[in-house]
Order: C-alpha cells, then structure tokens, then sequence
C-alpha cells in the first residue's frame, strides 16, 4: 500500500535551487495525507514572493506523481517567511522578521521608485510589508504612496503608519509639511532615524524596506547600529560616476558586516513610447559589471519609462498602477529576486 513515508521520500528528491537543500530537510512539506492512491500536501514556501515557485511547484507534484500507486496528486501552495533576526530577543523592530536596506552612493539614482515598487510588490504577492522613509532630508516616500499630507497618528505612546497599497509607512515627511527644509546635524539625523525604527507601531511584519538618503552618513550607520539588516541592496544607474560610487557604498555595508543582497541598475534603458526601440542613455551594462567584480548577485536592469515617473508622482507605484505592464513586470522579477536572496541569508542563519 502506498504510505506518507513513500511520499515523503519522493519529496526529498526535490532541491530548492537557492538554498540547496530539498524541500523535507527545510520543512517546507506539511500535512501529507494517503487516500488510496490520492495524496494531499502543502508545500511551504520561504517567501510568498518566491523567484522560482513554478520551478518548484511542478517539480515536487512530478515527484510524488512519479511514486507506484499514486493515481491522483492535490498541492496547496502557501508561504511561511523566513527570519534573519530572532524577533523574540529583542525590543526593537520586535515583530519585523526581515530588515532591507535600500542604498546608494549618489542622489539622483531612484533609490526611492526602486523602494516604494519593491514594497508594494512584496505586498502584492501576498507578504506582510512595511516602508521607513530614512531620507531624512528628502522624505518622498509619502508622495510617491499616495498618503502625502495626512498627520501623524499617535496611540499609547506610539506613531501609527498609515497604510497604502498594503503597505505600512513611516516617513520624517509626516512631521515636517510642505517646503519646510530639514537643517540638522548628524546627531539629529542618527536622533530621527532611531525613533523611526524604535516609536512606530509596526506591528508583525515579514519585511520592512528601508529607503536611505544617498552616501555612507548618518542615517546608513544609525540603521546597521540600531537594528540587525537582512541586506543592503545597492541601486546605481549605469554611467562611471555611479558605479565607483555604488561600489563605495557596498563596501561601507560590508565592513558593517550587512549582507549584501545585490545590486539593481536603474534607469538601464530608455523605451521609446512610439516605436519600442532601447536607446541606453547612460551607457550600459556598468551595474553587472559592478556585481560581478564585487562578487555579488545582479538583481536586475529597470528601464527608464515615463508611466513609472507618472504614476509616482500620481501616488500609485507603476506595480500596482500597471500591473500587465513591461516594466512592472521588471520590478516584480527584481523584487522576487531581493525577497529570494533574503531567504538565503535567513537560512544560512539557521544552520549556524
């Protein structure tokens, strides 16, 4: 007769290709049941967001599939994040499982559209998201979320993030309205960053995405200090400039000892709205180049678009705002990419 155990030997056979171990040894298979030669199960996966889970998917039902006697093979797909930091031991960030920092060495970048988009994608897939403003000297977060001019709420001692597009936000432009500029000192910028991540409710979250002003200041090595990162993404565009400055602000996460997730190349392409034709307006290629000599993964190439422009200053990110769209399509595969090596660096964790 065919048995769970059967089933679960099948399964072994399956490899989640990121983390190389097969789906049994990382608990990702629960609740295997045999009705004759019907077999039920749940496979888990370590982010909703998970880069390959049609990979994976069709690989664990061939599986059992393949095993004598089975007739009829029933899966459910769901998703249990994995941590990089044990929320149970500490007071900050207490019910954030995963904290990623979005930097780069020079403004100007879209450090922002790439945060704000890899957000709401984290969101849409499924997972519990929030977004830190960190910038504190041009706080556009708001803006691009749609929520720019709402107040502050604060209960029981604690500010409240307003949610859009499924995602919880704080952000310095929630206190500081209009053309107001922000003159302060690193002391003060270190200040306001620490009772960002300390004083807002962010209740239980799978990833809280965090938007740096450019450079390796303040706000940078507030956050590394504060709270243990998941990784640092490092965005750059493609011309020399950027690049020897994206590469300063790797090496800055790497003597913090911050993982470093990848680096994404913005504004890669120009895509003529008329004929369709790349026109690569800040050279090409410089952003691969950076992670391959820096030996670490390349997350992805965002194209310059004008609707991705539009529709953040219209307060909806392009992933939401156009979901069918080319260049969401780009943003979700980078953000499934981001969420993938999350899960490595959580795993690598685990086995120490």
């Amino acid at each position: 007769m065919l048995t769970s155990e059967q089933v679960m030997k099948a399964l072994a056979s399956v490899k989640d290709p990121e983390l190389g171990k097969d789906v049994v040894t990382l608990g990702m298979i629960q609740g295997v049941e045999v009705d004759g030669g019907k077999v039920t199960f749940t496979l888990n996966l370590t982010t909703p967001a998970c880069p390959l889970r049609a990979r994976l998917e069709e690989s664990a039902k061939a599986a059992v599939g393949g095993v004598p006697g089975v007739t009829k093979v029933e899966m459910k797909t769901a998703a249990v994040v994995y941590a990089t930091r044990d929320t149970t031991q500490t007071d900050v960030l207490k019910g954030v499982k995963n904290v990623i920092a979005i930097a780069s060495g020079k403004g100007g970048v879209g450090k922002s559209t790439i945060s704000v988009n890899l957000a709401v994608a984290l969101a849409m897939s499924g997972a519990k998201v929030g977004i830190l403003d960190a910038d504190v000297y041009g706080p556009n977060v708001p803006h691009m979320m749609g929520v720019e001019g709402r107040d502050a709420e604060v209960k029981d001692e604690l500010i409240v993030p307003p949610v859009a597009h499924g995602v919880k936000i704080a952000s310095l432009g929630f206190f500081y309205k209009g053309e107001t500029p922000v003159i302060w000192r690193g002391p003060l910028v270190a200040g306001a960053v620490r009772q960002l991540l300390t004083q807002v409710d962010w209740g239980e979250l799978d990833y809280l995405v965090c938007d740096l002003p450019p450079g390796t200041g303040d706000s940078a090595l507030t956050l590394a200090q504060t709270v243990p990162l998941s990784g640092a993404v490092i965005v750059t565009t493609p011309q020399e400039a950027a690049l020897s400055i994206a590469a300063k602000a790797l090496a800055m996460f790497r003597r913090l000892d911050v993982p470093i997730l990848g680096v994404v190349e913005n504004m890669s392409y120009f895509v003529c709205p008329h004929c369709g034709e790349r026109t690569h307006v800040f050279s090409s290629g410089g952003g691969r180049r950076v992670a391959t000599e820096e030996n670490v993964d390349f997350l992805g190439e965002i194209p310059l678009v004008a609707s991705v422009r539009e529709q953040s200053d219209a307060g909806v990110p392009v992933v939401i705002a156009a979901p069918h769209s080319p260049e969401a399509a780009v943003f979700k595969d980078f953000a499934f990419r981001a969420a993938g090596m999350v899960s490595i660096v959580a795993f690598a964790k685990m086995k120490k």
